[in-house]
């Protein structure tokens, strides 16, 4: 299942390893370990931020995902379920209405 993970990264200890030459190779081996679809780094409520798309096959899966930013940077992760236009349309909205609305 394609999810959006969302990561805020909190001023420490990101300062610190932007400081130490350490943040990048650190970025680096967590991307490569983890695959994304894709990445973006933005600014997040005033924090460093990132969004990646990643391809989830079972909720246990998820610490995978997040743990690299919990131990390395103390970040704060969100998962949210992504749909495509497709995965949209398999979804019955029609059906649904008829049932619930």
């Amino acid at each position: 299942m394609k999810m959006l993970l969302t990561v805020e990264f909190p001023l420490e200890p990101f300062n610190t390893l932007v400081r130490a030459g350490k943040v990048g190779d650190i970025i680096g081996r967590v991307l490569e370990s983890l695959k994304p679809e894709t990445v973006y780094f933005t600014e997040q409520d005033g924090m460093r931020g990132g969004i990646l798309l990643i391809d989830v096959q079972d909720a246990s899966e998820i610490p995978r995902f997040s743990e690299p930013f919990f131990l390395h940077f103390n970040a704060n992760c969100k998962f949210r379920i992504a749909m495509s236009p497709q995965d949209l349309q398999k979804a019955g909205l029609d059906a649904l209405g008829k049932t619930w609305g």
